[in-house]
């Protein structure tokens, strides 16, 4: 048997980038508003770690209404009642802004024609208010919001969920993302995919792969 080098196919080219879209395009971060309502670090890093926790948030971007979610909390910590209905009484006050030098690389994207695509866990009713107030998210092809289908990262499913819905070829789409077992989802759906850091470095990444000229052109330009 010749046991000859056979090379590896070559995967497509990309055509199309999914962003995730908290901490890749938009500064989300409780603690914006919770600074205001305490006076200490400790005690408002032990709140958030304890009571309105990550776990507690994410299921309501897995779909569980607010209402549930709050009522849940205001059972078990009575004391905090205030504190708790901040969260989604105050939420608008934990959006920091724009990320705008990754809302830059994404106009480019959109500037050179490729197809772009958002893939986030974020809840359904506080969606619309970053709907709202950040007109780039119109750019996008389609969005699917995990609140909205009731399906989260890293689960496979709402990635083909996005894949089937915007007639998107894995092999040739390109997933970013802040949290790497989400990245590691992407990939394992036959994606490529990017942990994001900071968008120089996405910039360079993009371009290596052909979907945005090299910085130095684009600053020449």
């Amino acid at each position: 048997m010749n046991d000859a080098w056979v090379d590896e196919p070559e995967q497509p080219a990309p055509d199309t980038v999914i962003f995730d879209i908290g901490g890749v395009l938009i500064d989300w971060n409780p603690r914006y508003l919770y600074r205001q309502l305490f006076d200490d670090e400790t005690a408002m890093e032990r709140f958030l770690a304890e009571v309105c926790s990550p776990e507690w948030n994410e299921r309501q971007d897995a779909g569980r209404s607010w209402d549930e979610a709050i009522a849940l909390l205001l059972a078990k910590f009575p004391r905090q009642a205030s504190l708790i209905r901040a969260y989604r009484e105050r939420w608008d006050e934990m959006l920091g802004g724009a990320l705008h030098d990754t809302v830059a690389v994404l106009d480019a994207l959109r500037q050179r024609g490729v197809r772009v695509f958002a893939l986030t866990n974020w809840s359904h009713d506080t969606f619309v208010i970053a709907r709202q107030r950040y007109a780039f998210l119109q750019w996008f092809e389609d969005i699917v919001v995990s609140g909205t289908e009731g399906l989260i990262k890293p689960d496979p499913a709402i990635f083909r969920l996005l894949l089937a819905r915007g007639g998107i070829d894995a092999a040739r789409a390109v997933y970013i993302d802040d949290t790497l077992r989400h990245v590691d989802a992407a990939k394992a759906i036959g994606m490529r995919a990017l942990q994001f850091r900071d968008a120089a470095g996405l910039r360079r990444e993009l371009a290596a792969m052909g979907l945005l000229a090299p910085l130095s052109e684009a600053t020449a330009s």
